[in-house]
């Protein structure tokens, strides 16, 4: 049982644990910071010294595995994004959602991250890609890895009671309460991959391709097209296609007002599967426009054709309050 291996082996344990939670393993850190926080808590003549010990261990840990995607998105830019996009359990736009509420927050959003789901390994190689110092990602991280495992210690030894009778209980289930628990979790993860591959699968019925597109363009004739990435991706990744504009899928109701609804759309973005774009797409659809097609492979997929690109030279501002503006 994890009670046990907490008792046994302590800090070096919750050590390892969190250190591959914040590498991005799929481990649960917090259970084993809440049960350390309950095992120091029988020990009243040591608590204080038990909890600090592992706090700071604790802290090391996350620091060394965040450092480690902070690194990555600093080198790698924003590809490290597309790659943790490509493999997150949850949908494209929730990452969108996260770049997002970085691109508002900053930096600052690391002491808090912790605590949101999916926040927090969208978030840390994020600061690194956008050229945050070494120095004020390990401030604003220290300050978030000391909340949150302060917060499990904390909630541990308040309710050391309660959790050691929990335990208890799930000890005299024996081996069977792990293999119960263990396949609670591989049954969460099937299901979110499950549900996954079928957005996709219902998504891909449709898309406009690459030499579709040139042909279109090269004719005279092109589509609108729209670029939905966030800003903070089109900060990294400051091209576009000729012809674009940008636009925000949380304003639909402005590019229903502005297009009729025989006006051939054309969408992209950066995520893998364009999931994003497909997921526009099919609100526009619904809402009457009978011809609008998400750009396959995108973003990356032009570039890769050797398409011609446009810099981006500045941000529109007009995007944010009104939902589509021209790329400049």
């Amino acid at each position: 049982m994890l009670h046990d291996l907490v008792e046994q082996y302590g800090p070096a344990l919750v050590f390892a644990n969190v250190l591959a939670a914040s590498l991005g393993l799929p481990v649960p850190a917090m259970p084993c910071l809440v049960l350390f926080g309950a095992m120091a808590a029988m020990h009243p003549g040591t608590v204080g010294t038990q909890l600090a010990s592992v706090l700071i261990l604790s802290i090391f840990a996350t620091l060394i595995g965040d450092s480690a995607w902070y690194l990555a998105g600093r080198i790698y830019g924003g590809n490290t994004l597309k790659t943790l996009c490509k493999l997150s359990l949850s949908r494209d736009t929730c990452v969108k959602k996260t770049e997002r509420f970085f691109g508002r927050w900053g930096v600052r959003v690391l002491a808090v991250a912790k605590f949101v789901p999916g926040l927090s390994i969208v978030s840390i190689p994020m600061a690194g890609a956008m050229g945050t110092t070494y120095r004020m990602f390990l401030t604003y991280d220290s300050i978030g890895a000391a909340l949150w495992s302060g917060t499990g210690l904390i909630i541990g030894a308040l309710f050391a009671q309660q959790i050691d009778m929990l335990m208890a209980g799930a000890g005299r289930l024996g081996k069977m309460a792990g293999v119960v628990i263990v396949a609670l979790l591989l049954l969460y993860a099937t299901y979110r991959w499950i549900r996954r591959r079928q957005l996709i699968s219902k998504l891909a019925t449709a898309r406009m391709e690459i030499d579709e597109l040139g042909n279109l363009i090269a004719s005279g004739q092109p589509p609108v097209l729209f670029d939905i990435r966030s800003r903070e991706k089109r900060k990294l990744d400051p091209f576009v296609i000729p012809g674009t504009q940008f636009a925000d899928e949380r304003q639909l109701n402005e590019i229903i007002a502005r297009y009729p609804p025989d006006q051939k759309l054309v969408i992209y973005c950066s995520c893998p599967n364009e999931i994003s774009a497909a997921w526009m797409a099919k609100q526009l659809n619904e809402a009457g426009f009978a011809d609008v097609l998400p750009l396959r492979g995108g973003l990356d997929a032009w570039r890769d054709a050797g398409r011609q690109l446009e810099p981006l030279e500045e941000e529109p501002i007009d995007e944010v309050h009104h939902g589509v503006a021209p790329a400049v």
